[in-house]
């Protein structure tokens, strides 16, 4: 059972992480890995048009986000961060660029709090530094 006091987006992007987490390790289509993931908690379905583009959102821009996820770090190779955290940053970034409808202040907390609950210590701090960077770089975009 979800626990109820959890803000239904929370659980939906939790969703969208576990079912892209799966992803890369599955051979099969992204919309099998997703109903699997769908399958477990029905009661997440409420939200599955969102899960649904949040999801799809990540699959067509993940080079791209992987790049820009390259562009922010410092003294790091992209190689060493960790799994969860590579999702939890495309995430993020597209959230930040595609989905107009979330402040992107939210997305970079969501994914941060998230980050708490499924990553190490480190990695929440870590994703908020690099998805606040992504987000100047991307208010910069939308001056000019």
């Amino acid at each position: 059972m979800i626990n109820s006091k959890i803000h239904p987006r929370r659980v939906a992007r939790e969703s969208v992480l576990q079912a892209l987490y799966a992803q890369q390790f599955s051979e099969d289509e992204p919309a099998i890995v997703l109903n699997r993931i769908m399958a477990l908690y029905p009661e997440k379905n409420k939200n599955f048009k969102f899960i649904l583009s949040l999801f799809q959102c990540v699959l067509d821009h993940v080079d791209w986000a992987n790049d820009m996820i390259k562009s922010h770090l410092q003294n790091w190779e992209f190689d060493r961060v960790a799994q969860i955290d590579r999702v939890l940053l495309r995430m993020g970034i597209c959230e930040i660029f595609y989905m107009d409808d979330i402040p992107p202040k939210v997305s970079i907390s969501e994914m941060v709090e998230i980050a708490k609950v499924y990553s190490t210590e480190e990695s929440s701090g870590f994703i908020n530094g690099i998805l606040d960077a992504v987000y100047k770089e991307f208010q910069q975009k939308n001056k000019n």
